[in-house]
């Protein structure tokens, strides 16, 4: 059966322009780059690629700071009432009372830095952490974060944090405007953090271990069991459920559980994937996975758009005349666009994403318009694919 999809909606956006080249370019791209690597859509990955093992995870650490040496762009303390908390408090602790005093400075921001802790980091070793500014500070150029204890989720301190902070933007400001290039409000610190306590876990005292896939699938689970067991010559991995790989490496590895993860992530396969359209509606960004297919559909798109401007003139008689009068005169400029250089394209079965959007190109399609038409494909019933619309 063949199903006419026709849009009759029109969106002025300025993507609608550059549309077509936009993601004629994309997929040029995409060409090249299977060709030149001699993959398939679904190219190969190596395990290390695609899961993680056992006990080898970052944690999380989060901490509260000042940023001091700014150039009358931090908080206003009047404004940041925990900016101002926190500078009394610290110098109550270096031993200058300042609580009856009227704190007006502008060169401090309260700051929340987050960094995260690698998986065997040891003590003594350093990390990098990221600051942020709470308050209203506009600018963290030049500051300088004091030292700032990051704990972990169990209230714990694992590392202390201090150093200048770098950012990626810059702010240029005149009587007559403001120019901003990145964020100025938020900064690194490269090894700006020392490692204080360790989280302790060995994983040579391990006796099984188990891969967790990043991208839940059943197919891939079973690939990746059967390339390990496929590799070992033996039943070492056995697939759980969509995400769990169990191992079980025998007495062959026993207290070299080490040896065997390097082993097993060097591997390769070919993980599967849900043909998934995924939709950001309010950026226009459209992603299609390489597993869509779609049913043999008619595609139409065009409107019917009439413009109509009014430009009136004023007629008066001439200078000489013995009689007449000004008056006003209507005229009208009528322009009519019936969509008669869009045409209907004709998808077969079975068609792949390449084929799909070059079809939908030949009509003239922006991103827009596109993300309307694979809806109503879907709701045909001929998009062969999730959607999901963000």
């Amino acid at each position: 059966m063949r199903v006419a999809a026709k849009m009759f909606k029109n969106y002025n956006h300025p993507t609608q322009r550059h549309g077509t080249a936009w993601l004629g370019a994309f997929l040029g791209i995409i060409g090249l780059l299977a060709t030149a690597t001699g993959y398939s859509a679904s190219a190969a990955s190596r395990i290390k690629d695609i899961a993680d093992f056992q006990g080898i995870r970052d944690n999380l650490l989060i901490g509260y700071g000042l940023v001091v040496g700014l150039n009358g762009t931090g908080d206003r303390l009047g404004n940041s009432p925990f900016t101002k908390q926190s500078l009394e408090a610290m110098l109550e602790r270096m031993g200058v009372n300042t609580r009856d005093a009227s704190l007006n400075t502008k060169n401090v921001a309260a700051v929340m830095v987050t960094a995260s802790l690698h998986a065997f980091s040891r003590v003594g070793t350093r990390l990098d952490v990221v600051v942020s500014t709470m308050g209203d500070a506009s600018n963290l150029q030049g500051g300088m974060l004091l030292v700032t204890p990051m704990l972990g989720a169990d209230g714990e301190v694992y590392a202390v944090a201090q150093g200048p902070v770098a950012i990626g933007g810059y702010v240029a400001e005149g009587e007559g405007g403001t120019v901003t290039q990145g964020v100025p409000t938020g900064g690194r610190i490269s090894n700006g953090g020392i490692i204080e306590r360790e989280v302790p876990f060995s994983l040579a005292s391990l006796e099984t271990s188990s891969i967790a896939l990043r991208n839940p699938d059943l197919t891939t689970a079973r690939r990746v069991s059967q390339a390990i067991n496929t590799h070992f010559g033996r039943q070492i991995a056995t697939a759980m459920d969509s995400t769990t790989i169990d191992l079980v490496p025998g007495v062959d590895y026993k207290g070299r559980i080490f040896d065997l993860l390097v082993e097993i992530e060097q591997l390769v396969v070919e993980p599967d994937q849900t043909a998934r359209v995924v939709i950001d509606e309010a950026s226009g960004i459209i992603v299609m996975g390489g597993g869509v297919r779609v049913s043999e559909v008619a595609v139409a798109q065009g409107n019917l758009t009439v413009r109509v401007s009014e430009a009136p003139q004023v007629s008066q008689p001439g200078a000489l005349a013995s009689a007449g009068e000004t008056t006003t005169v209507a005229r009208s400029d009528i322009e009519i666009d019936d969509g008669s250089d869009k045409r209907l394209t004709m998808l077969t079965p079975g068609v792949s994403l390449r084929d799909l959007v070059d079809g939908l190109n030949a009509l003239g399609v922006g991103p827009r318009d596109l993300i309307a038409i694979l809806q109503t494909i879907k709701a045909a019933g001929a998009l062969q694919a999730e959607i999901l619309v963000q």
